[in-house]
């Protein structure tokens, strides 16, 4: 490994440093059709090579065929990497589409168990709650964890889509080190409560899909243009006239991108990167890609300052944009708040 080219930054107050941007393996082994597994263990070289340090995967992602395939990349760098892994959403074999939700203390201590043996590994870097179930006390969900932790086999905790509310509640229990939410110029909800709390606390912001899951690079116009298998094809924003009225939304990211020598990937990343500027916070994206090519792209959006008239331009799009980021908006922190 060489010693990179991005700046690191620490997860929470006490949590590992790492580079100011991470990498998402979810599209590695599902949900964006079809992969190369060639290319994809190219690009998580290209990610190391580049000073990206936090790797981010989920036991849902493949069922857990992501965890199983990142394993020989974690073994061969297993003291270079941040490892990052969750928790908590619940898949049936005999019904692809099943998605339940379990913060059950008991199903913690099994799915930890799990992620550690097809990850091969004996601690996990940052373990996440993937999704909050409400019918579970969050504090007995949060204290099994921290047995996680007490036990050796966690070293830092995470929360994905809670409230700021929820935040400060959890961190009462146990330090939590960061919190994904979905983050980008076409999803700011993250901004109604949790990026104050995040903020207040020190714990560190991992934005998930800060590209709008390929919309804001101009790659596709409409989910109609993508693979049968490829699950964007559902999502509201993507489709119909909905997609129609948010591709209008890209024109004034193509003009900083032409003004800056930069393509829209970038200055959607540059902006959600400023946001730590902004709110006085460690942000580490995630962006995720299969491709060498596209993981250079995004790592060289870091060294991209966007300027005060940039920013005004970028500022009204996530109020303007048409459609939910799910079909099913029940299980995210907009549905709590």
């Amino acid at each position: 490994m060489t010693d990179g080219t991005i700046e690191k930054v620490r997860l929470g107050t006490a949590g590992p440093e790492v580079g100011v941007q991470g990498l998402g393996c979810m599209g590695m082994s599902e949900f964006y059709g079809d992969t190369d597994e060639a290319s994809a263990r190219d690009t998580l070289d290209a990610a190391l090579e580049a000073g990206v340090t936090l790797f981010d995967t989920a036991d849902i992602y493949g069922s857990g065929a992501n965890e199983e395939f990142l394993r020989p990349f974690v073994t061969a760098h297993r003291d270079e990497i941040t490892l990052a892994t969750k928790f908590s959403v619940v898949r049936r074999a005999d019904d692809p589409a099943f998605r339940g939700i379990s913060n059950d203390p008991a199903y913690i201590r099994e799915a930890v168990e799990a992620s550690l043996r097809r990850l091969g590994v004996d601690v996990i870097d940052l373990y996440y709650m993937h999704r909050r179930d409400p019918g579970v006390p969050l504090a007995e969900s949060v204290g099994a964890m921290a047995e996680l932790v007490r036990a050796g086999k966690v070293r830092h905790l995470g929360l994905s889509e809670v409230t700021g509310a929820e935040l400060r509640e959890a961190h009462a229990v146990h330090p939590v080190a960061a919190l994904q939410s979905e983050w980008s110029l076409f999803s700011r909800s993250v901004e109604r409560s949790a990026v104050g709390a995040a903020a207040e606390l020190g714990v560190a912001l991992v934005p998930y899909s800060p590209l709008g899951r390929g919309f804001l690079t101009g790659s596709f116009a409409n989910a109609a243009e993508l693979s049968e298998d490829d699950f964007r094809r559902r999502q509201p924003r993507f489709t119909g006239d909905a997609a129609a009225a948010n591709a209008e939304l890209l024109e004034p990211v193509r003009k900083i991108a032409a003004a800056h020598g930069a393509t829209p990937a970038q200055i959607a990343l540059a902006w959600v990167h400023q946001r730590a500027g902004v709110h006085g916070l460690a942000v580490v994206p995630i962006p995720g890609t299969r491709r060498r090519g596209r993981l250079e792209e995004n790592v060289a959006a870091t060294r991209i300052t966007l300027t005060p008239g940039d920013l005004a331009l970028l500022e009204p799009i996530a109020g303007r944009v048409v459609g939910d980021r799910y079909p099913d908006m029940s299980s995210t922190s907009e549905a709590r708040e």
